[in-house]
């Protein structure tokens, strides 16, 4: 737990007991979690509790948030070296149609796209759907 300690930490977050357990539950999965997996997960703990959690570890670069295109938001952990900027950590997402799971493909890059003159872009997400290894 220390070592999570110290990632919160280096990211400004003040390493409460809550905090320290979302983020090792999410870190130990290889995929997004939705905030319901936590409410399932932490079921004495407040539902309010959890997503504040998950908020300010996305306002912190601690988790980025994924829109698989199943009408609920997920979340998984950046990489430590991640700062989430459009310009250089994007990565795909795959969404499993036969299990239902998203995973980031951290080592799959989304390239560079130019936007015409006026247009800046805020968020950018391109999600693969089809099946996974595990259910082929």
């Amino acid at each position: 737990m220390e070592e999570i300690e110290e990632i919160l930490e280096e990211r400004g977050v003040r390493p409460t007991t809550m905090r320290l357990l979302i983020y090792k539950f999410l870190s130990e999965k290889r995929v997004a979690l939705s905030l319901k997996d936590l409410e399932n997960k932490f079921d004495r703990s407040d539902r309010t509790t959890l997503f504040r959690t998950l908020k300010t570890f996305e306002d912190k670069g601690i988790v980025h948030q994924i829109d698989d295109g199943s009408g609920v938001n997920k979340y998984a952990v950046c990489a430590l070296e991640c700062n989430c900027e459009i310009e250089n950590d994007l990565h795909l997402h795959f969404h499993c149609n036969t299990c239902n799971e998203t995973t980031c493909l951290t080592d799959h890059k989304i390239p560079q796209i130019s936007l015409p003159a006026g247009y800046s872009a805020e968020n950018v997400n391109l999600v693969v759907k089809g099946v996974c290894e595990k259910c082929s």
